[in-house]
């Protein structure tokens, strides 16, 4: 038994990718090897090995990888072509541009097909040029054999045409005979070649650049068709629609948008007539294409969100979702948009298709730029990034480099408003903290001029007209801190809008930072003239203490005058 291998399968793949795309195909297929050996069938890693054998020359064991890929599903494009490119590698260029077909019959989106099956039909040709160059082992040419053996016949022909004998008149009979019988009824063999061989014809035509004879050879083997019974063709409302979905595509490709749309309808409805869910799938994919290219997304939304049930496997509805998701993009609904890219996002990580997976995080990144939740679409850009470093897309790098710097900067300018706003609540608070700071000081002005006025009802007529000059000193006092707490006010406004005068240009960061720190400022400033009002009022206070200090010491001084003079009155008297 095989020891496992230390180290995880995605762990694996990853490697052996790398090292394939240095160009180190021995260590990537070891790395390919230890994957197997954790998941023995994993499809995937069956065509990254088969890969690797291709470019070490091994054809034999590329082959059997790529045929075991497609063991457990047919329709496996990476299989189809990776099966494809081996054959055509080993020479047998015939069964290479089958395979050709069949994947671009599948997947007719992927230009990798079309390339494939056009290197494969110039080879073919090459091949028989080649071979009408050569000469055999006596020294003739073959061009010359085969255009000798062709006079030969031609001359047999004006002979037998020319003297007619018995028995060639006979024979020329039974031959008409023949043909005759053989018009009438057709053999099941001669139809399926005529079928096969028109299909491939179509589909030859339409990848060639060619839709308009694509398109005319389709509506002369659709004619022909409907003309024959359906013993002679067992399936022929299915082959019926199957062209009509030939002509669409041929009438999308030339322009011809309704049109199209009209064949890939009557496709639709002869598969479901007979029950025929591929031919069912097939149409609605079509369908929705020709309303995504007329620009009637929603139709084309409502098209394919009605094949989803029908998506075999996690490729197809990697392009199903991603498709929904950019029509949903296309209408403004940045919501759905996310939603269906993060789904096709899903499906690409499960076919592990690094490709899909670059078109989706593109997706969901510019819908999540259009809900304005700027970090989680850098994140997603960046992501893309990494994808297209990985497949060697630089047209794809420089158009995600482009979106980068736009959402970037529509990040920044997101975090600078932002900052404003913050900082345009601070300073509110600000504002408020200035006016109860003044209103404390009034109250407490307040109270003290009553506590003023108590205390000189109960002095002397004197006493209150000096208390009646320390009110309006202390009125005086008042509006000038009053006007201290306005200034202060004024100071702090225009330290505001030197504030924002001096960040606009600064990152938004340090505008929240800095638009804080200036509120705090702002506070401490209202905090430092509120003290600096109490502390004149103390002044206050304290200087009128003196002041009636002052007049206790002339009062007490009087008194005493006034007991020495009564004292010194006696004494005159008794002299």
């Amino acid at each position: 038994m095989a020891a496992v291998p230390v180290g995880t399968f995605p762990g694996f793949m990853t490697e052996g990718t790398l090292l394939y795309r240095r160009g180190e195909y021995g260590k990537a297929l070891t790395c390919f090897d230890n994957a197997l050996k954790l998941r023995a069938e994993d499809k995937h890693c069956l065509v990254a090995r088969s890969k690797c054998y291709l470019r070490l020359g091994d054809m034999e064991n590329s082959l059997k990888d790529a045929e075991a890929s497609l063991q457990n599903d047919k329709t496996f494009p990476k299989g189809l072509y990776q099966k494809a490119e081996t054959l055509y590698t080993m020479g047998d260029f015939e069964f290479a541009l089958v395979f050709y077909h069949r994947g671009y019959r599948l997947r007719p989106e992927l230009q990798k097909f079309r390339l494939g099956i056009q290197k494969s039909q110039e080879a073919i040709v090459n091949c028989i040029g080649n071979l009408m160059k050569s000469c055999t082992k006596k020294g003739i040419k073959v061009a010359d054999m085969v255009l000798s053996g062709i006079a030969y016949l031609d001359t047999r022909t004006e002979f037998w045409q020319q003297q007619k004998p018995i028995y060639a008149r006979v024979r020329e009979r039974k031959l008409r005979q023949q043909r005759w019988i053989r018009d009438k009824k057709r053999k099941p063999a001669e139809v399926a070649r005529y079928i096969v061989k028109s299909m491939e014809d179509i589909d030859m035509l339409l990848t060639g650049g060619s839709p308009e004879e694509s398109c005319k050879k389709a509506e002369h083997v659709l004619k022909t068709i409907q003309g024959w019974s359906d013993d002679e063709v067992p399936n022929k409302n299915e082959l019926i629609g199957n062209l009509h979905s030939c002509i669409g595509n041929a009438q999308l490709e030339m322009g011809q948008m309704e049109a199209a749309l009209q064949s890939h309808k009557m496709d639709l409805e002869f598969a479901r007539q007979n029950d025929l869910p591929d031919a069912i799938s097939r149409a609605l994919d079509n369908i929705g294409r020709v309303y995504a290219r007329i620009g009637k997304f929603q139709e084309a939304i409502d098209t394919w969100e009605e094949k989803i049930p029908m998506a075999k496997s996690s490729l197809e509805k990697t392009w199903l979702f991603h498709e929904i998701g950019r029509c949903y993009l296309e209408l403004d609904k940045a919501e759905a948009a996310r939603n269906y890219g993060e789904k096709s996002l899903q499906s690409a990580d499960e076919e592990g298709d690094v490709e899909w997976q670059l078109h989706a995080s593109v997706l969901v990144a510019q819908a999540q730029e259009k809900l304005k939740d700027y970090r989680s679409a850098i994140m997603n850009f960046e992501k893309a990034l990494e994808k297209a470093k990985l497949v060697h897309d630089d047209p794809a790098q420089k158009a995600i480099i482009t979106a980068l710097d736009d959402v970037s900067r529509s990040f920044i300018e997101d975090l600078k408003e932002r900052g404003r706003e913050m900082r345009d609540y601070s300073f509110k608070d600000f504002d408020f903290s200035n006016e109860n700071t003044d209103d404390d000081n009034l109250e407490k002005d307040r109270e003290g001029k009553e506590s003023g006025k108590e205390s000189t009802e109960n002095q002397e007529g004197e006493k209150e007209d000096e208390g009646a000059k320390n009110d309006k000193e202390h009125e005086s006092k008042e509006e000038e801190s009053k006007r201290d707490g306005e200034e202060s006010k004024r100071d702090g406004e225009e330290s505001k809008r030197d504030g924002e005068e001096s960040k606009r240009d600064e990152e938004s960061k340090r505008d929240g930072e800095e638009s804080k720190r200036d509120g705090e400022e702002s506070k401490r400033d209202g905090e430092e003239s509120k003290r600096d009002g109490e502390e004149s009022k103390r002044d206050e206070e304290s200087k009128r203490d003196r002041e009636e200090s002052k007049r206790d010491g002339e009062e007490s001084k009087r008194e005493e005058e006034e007991t020495g003079h009564d004292e010194k009155q006696p004494n005159l008297a008794l002299e």
